[in-house]
């Protein structure tokens, strides 16, 4: 896969994993139609629900956000979500191959808490993703009140 060794997707992840930077989300997408040329689309500051609405129902998209949330009026937990975006209007052959190329934007999005397989901007809510983040740290501290 070409393109996911771009200065701008590395910077952009440092600048996600920053506690020093306001920028929580990153969007890599295909350059075109066909082939597998992958490229920045965007970052933003707004969390899960300005990362959904810059999703593309024509394509796959991978994205990496970091969700902070408190378990308490004490703690503030920072976790890190990759996000593999299929769109319901997203051509076959692009489908079939996620599999294969999502290992690869991994190896780049490295660190990571939890995988979210999406295709609906509905599984981008934060409440959800939050509880999963919860469960996959084992850390739960509102006795499984969420």
């Amino acid at each position: 896969m070409s393109g996911l060794d771009a200065p701008e997707i590395s910077a952009a992840y440092d600048a996600v994993r920053s506690d020093k930077d306001e920028t929580n989300w990153l969007l890599i997408s295909y350059a075109s139609a066909v082939g597998n040329k992958l490229g920045l689309t965007k970052t933003g500051t707004g969390g899960l629900t300005e990362l959904a609405s810059e999703l593309d129902d024509s394509q796959v998209q991978y994205a990496y956000v970091r969700v902070e949330y408190a378990n308490d009026s004490e703690s503030k937990r920072v976790k890190f979500v990759f996000v593999i975006w299929i769109g319901e209007n997203t051509k076959i052959m692009r489908k079939a191959r996620v599999s294969i190329e999502s290992s690869e934007v991994k190896r780049v999005l490295p660190h990571h808490s939890i995988t979210v397989n999406a295709s609906d901007k509905g599984d981008l809510d934060e409440d959800d993703i939050v509880k999963r983040l919860r469960k996959a740290g084992g850390a739960d501290y509102n006795g499984g009140r969420g």
